[in-house]
């Protein structure tokens, strides 16, 4: 299949007649029914069967779609590219971690965004044992997270810190002091969030220090899940003040730890793919907004 073809496939695998195809890519219906006969010939078997003026797919052209998809939105991606460069515009790919993707990510792309509206965002979360693979792969041009993996060949920039605090309903702990230690809730419901990056290293090593043992009633392998099955009664968590500002309301409240458990954010790159200028510029602002977290 050309690439016509498979531009043409997938518009009416998607809208499943020939007109609407030909609306989606603006062009004649005729047009549309001859690319798609010329694509059914060349592959030697029909691609859709026609039903009361309607195209249903055949079970071979489901099973070639997912491929077909996957070109098409590389393509995509790819016009995108030609038409930034074209227009003299750039774009920025940005992983960070999920805590950061609630609300420090967001902030700081709609104010760089207000200052530089030609820019695209290809935003993603990235969790820490990934960060090696997004960029090597070049999906992202920066990651912003809390450590690097070690051995990589790294430019990171600090840009601020933030800390672990505990996550709790008022109701469950009304006396709670600006600052919380460990041993405050050592007996009571609690729920583990598994982390494995340098969030969940460094809880782990404030309870070996203290030994001190959490009565776990949960756990939960994502920030979201902890924080409402804390709204929901069930127990307390220990997460980091990004996640925190997302989930506290009037029945949820946030206190940071006592002592301090800190931890530091950088925004990391390849040594062989130094930050952009406009990579630099965005830093900037991602850095104030953390501040402001």
């Amino acid at each position: 299949m050309k690439l016509r073809h498979i531009e043409i496939f997938h518009a009416v695998y998607v809208n499943r007649t020939v007109s609407a195809a030909a609306r989606a890519l603006n062009v004649s219906q005729p047009a549309v029914t001859k690319t798609l006969k010329h694509a059914e010939q060349l592959l030697g078997f029909a691609l859709f069967d026609r039903r009361g003026g309607r195209l249903v797919p055949t079970d071979d052209a489901h099973a070639i779609f997912a491929e077909v998809a996957q070109i098409h939105t590389q393509v995509a991606s790819l016009r995108q590219t030609t038409r930034n460069l074209r227009h003299g515009t750039g774009s920025l790919r940005v992983s960070v971690l999920p805590s950061l993707a609630l609300d420090v990510l967001p902030r700081a792309v709609a104010m760089f965004s207000r200052q530089h509206p030609e820019v695209h965002f290809d935003l993603q979360t990235v969790h820490h044992d990934g960060i090696a693979r997004v960029l090597y792969e070049r999906e992202a041009d920066i990651v912003v997270a809390f450590k690097g993996p070690p051995g990589l060949p790294l430019i990171s920039e600090w840009l601020g810190e933030g800390e672990l605090g505990l996550l709790y309903r008022p109701a469950d702990l009304p006396d709670a002091p600006p600052r919380i230690p460990l041993e405050m809730v050592q007996d009571r419901r609690f729920i583990s969030l598994i982390e494995s990056g340098p969030i969940g290293e460094l809880l782990r090593g404030e309870l070996d220090r203290t030994n001190i043992e959490l009565h776990e009633a949960a756990s939960a392998r994502t920030f979201y899940i902890g924080s409402a099955l804390v709204r929901e009664g069930l127990g307390m968590a220990v997460l980091d003040n990004f996640t925190a500002q997302a989930a506290t309301s009037e029945e949820v409240a946030f206190r940071p730890l006592k002592p301090a458990l800190a931890f530091d954010v950088y925004a990391m790159t390849l040594e062989s793919r130094p930050f952009s200028h406009g990579a630099r510029e965005f830093l900037d602002i991602f850095r104030t907004c953390l501040d402001a977290a």
